[in-house]
This record gives C-alpha cells, structure tokens and sequence, in this order.
C-alpha cells in the first residue's frame, strides 16, 4: 500500500536489463546501483507481484554474489550464458525473454516498471501501454537512454547519484 503523499502504483511487476544498468550507471557515475533501496522505494508505492532481473551466466564469484543479494531483495533472477562468436564479438542480451515476460505479465498487473535505457524496448512499451492500459515507467541513465523509450512511457525517472551505492 502507497504511503501518504506517494503514486499508488497498484500490482507491480518490474524487469531489470541487469548489463544496460550495469554499465550505463558505471559509464555515467562510476557507481552500482541500488537495488535494495529501488526495491524499498517501489514497495511503498505498491503491491511488486512479478520482479526480474536478467544477467549473464558466470562462474564469478562477484556476479554469483551480486546475483545472490538480488534473489535475496526478492528477484527472479533469469541467467543466460554469454557467447563468444568466432569473430571475437560477444553476444548476450536478453531483449527478446524479457519482452516475452513483460507481454505475460502486463495483464495482470497495473504498472510495468522497465529499467533499462535501450531504445528497441520503445515498441514494447508502446504496445502494453496501449493493448493493457497498463501505467508504463522507464529508469535509466539520462544521458545514455534512448529518447524514443523515454517518449513512449507514462512515467520516466532518470537514475540520479541517489539511486546509487
């Protein structure tokens, strides 16, 4: 339940584009962000019904722990091993499964919250807001988020210095 003064944002369901977060908080602020103070924030606004956030398999001990705090915060975290091509490129984004549990979910839910500043997730966003009419929100790195996603979502929140850790 929405605290006094606070956007009741109703059934929650969040999905986290871990590696754009990741690098876009580091590129911007040098700093990680806080998931646990996210968690808390979002908490008092509404009901978190569905919250993923989606990594790359590793055997690191950092990103295990990493991904073991955000289990214990209360994400479904979803890995995906990370490939390298024969050209020496890499591959492992998870656009596609996130899009896949963002359309599942947006109908049961009353807000979808996207953290991730890529621009392909425009369509996405455009599209549950209009078939659901569910209330769409975008956080991300200001300067390195895509304009087209920005204008695409009810709500957009930059991540400030204050969101890090």
């Amino acid at each position: 339940m929405a605290k006094t003064g606070q956007e009741n944002l109703g059934k929650i369901a969040i999905f986290v584009d871990v590696q754009n977060i990741y690098y876009t908080t580091k590129q911007a602020f040098g700093k990680s962000f806080d998931y646990r103070k996210f968690w808390q924030t979002l908490s008092y606004q509404g009901e978190i019904k569905n919250a993923y956030a989606y990594a790359i398999a590793s055997e690191n001990d950092g990103q295990k722990k990493f991904q073991d705090a955000l289990r214990h915060i209360g994400f479904d975290v979803k890995l995906k091993p990370y490939i390298q091509r024969k050209d020496g490129s890499a591959k492992g984004d998870w656009d596609v499964g996130i899009t896949i549990d963002v359309m599942d979910a947006a109908p049961q839910v009353d807000t979808v919250i996207l953290l991730s500043g890529d621009g392909d997730f425009e369509l996405l966003m455009t599209t549950i807001k209009g078939r659901y009419k569910v209330h769409t929100q975008v956080y991300g790195v200001e300067a390195l988020t895509a304009n087209l996603l920005i204008r695409s979502v009810d709500k957009y929140t930059p991540i400030l210095p204050t969101h890090l850790c």
